[in-house]
């Protein structure tokens, strides 16, 4: 397994890459972060999964530095996936946007984009499969506000800082929309969820969205302001995923089912172990464990049982279905894509539903 070095902190950030630029050379976007990007798919080549007789199949992964991957880097620290046969190799980069061009040319394997970006990537016909929910949100991703916003519909005429393209600007649109607003009554303000942060806290903006831990410090800084809005009170609009093509899933399933494996693992080591599973990870943050652990408890990491309901029921109340077509017609509306995809092609819960069988 491989592991650059992880980033400063950064997270799922820019969708304006979805469109021209997936047609762009993909060599730049994996070069900006690897020194080593993984090749097309071939027999017995980086990033083609072989079979456990002629060598340890091997699978590549785009992602973030985000604390959903904890699972992920606990289960490659412990060697889980080498136990399962599978040569995972990580790569980092500042946003998952920038893999889709090295992803869509089949020089990554896997990526670990946002329900909007998968979305986004459906509707433009790119071939993409969830086959793990690594996380939801549940008060991670947040709106501040200074107090002399009094509630959701006072947004009106307001500045807010957030990522222009991004899952930032989506969100809110999104609880715009809930106040009975439109982007055509705020005046975004192109700001990264960190710079935002920064910025609310000095007091040069009234209202942004941004995420942990920018958010905590920002907000406990901040005395004259609150946390407005969160993922708390929208529990199904930000999900982080794990994707592959479809053409990787059927050439190398047992990587697949190895991947989706290992993180198991990894979660019910976190969950069995937090005292030895939380420094893992927070050492690759550069925080503490405690603050990894209060930082957590704005996600929900859904276990096996949990993402068969989310993969693989569509009647379910925890269904990913559900959410993700409603994010596709808001889009839509939003003139951020042209057509509305069938979300449930991409949705594949064969792998959890195997992983969950063999726990009998």
């Amino acid at each position: 397994m491989t592991f650059s070095q992880f980033p400063r902190w950064t997270r799922r950030q820019a969708l304006w890459m979805m469109g021209g630029a997936i047609a762009s050379t993909a060599l730049h976007a994996c070069a900006q972060t690897s020194p080593s990007p993984s090749a097309p798919a071939t027999p017995g080549a980086p990033g083609a999964a072989t079979s456990p007789a002629s060598g340890p199949m091997k699978a590549s992964m785009a992602i973030t530095t985000w604390i959903g991957n904890t699972p992920m880097i606990i289960a490659q620290e412990k060697g889980f996936f080498e136990e399962l046969g599978l040569e995972l190799d990580i790569k980092l980069f500042d946003t998952v946007a920038q893999a889709f061009p090295a992803y869509t040319a089949g020089q990554l394997d896997g990526i670990a984009p946002v329900t909007s970006e998968v979305v986004s990537l459906a509707a433009r016909n790119v071939d993409i499969q969830v086959v793990t929910v690594l996380d939801t949100s549940l008060g991670a991703d947040v709106i501040l506000a200074r107090n002399s916003v009094k509630n959701l519909q006072d947004l009106k005429g307001r500045k807010i800082g957030a990522e222009r393209g991004g899952i930032g600007q989506f969100f809110v649109l999104q609880v715009l929309a809930q106040a009975g607003l439109t982007e055509n009554d705020v005046e975004f303000v192109n700001l990264t969820p960190d710079a935002a942060a920064a910025a609310y806290q000095a007091g040069s903006i009234e209202v942004v969205y941004t995420y942990s831990p920018f958010s905590d410090q920002a907000n406990a800084a901040q005395k004259d302001g609150r946390i407005l809005f969160s993922t708390k009170e929208m529990p199904t609009a930000i999900a982080d995923l794990y994707c592959f093509s479809s053409k990787f899933i059927a050439a190398n399933p047992q990587a697949v089912q190895a991947f989706v494996d290992g993180n198991f693992k990894g979660l019910e080591f976190l969950q069995k172990n937090p005292q030895e599973g939380l420094p893992i990870m927070a050492k690759r943050l550069n925080i503490t464990p405690a603050e990894l652990a209060e930082q957590l408890k704005g996600l929900q990491l859904p276990d096996l049982a949990t993402n068969v309901e989310m993969l693989g029921n569509p009647n379910s109340d925890l269904s990913l279905l559900k959410p993700m077509n409603e994010m596709a017609r808001f889009l839509k509306a939003q003139g951020k894509i042209d057509t509305i995809p069938d979300m449930a092609k991409h949705l594949d819960p064969t792998f959890v539903k195997a992983a969950l069988a063999k726990l009998g």
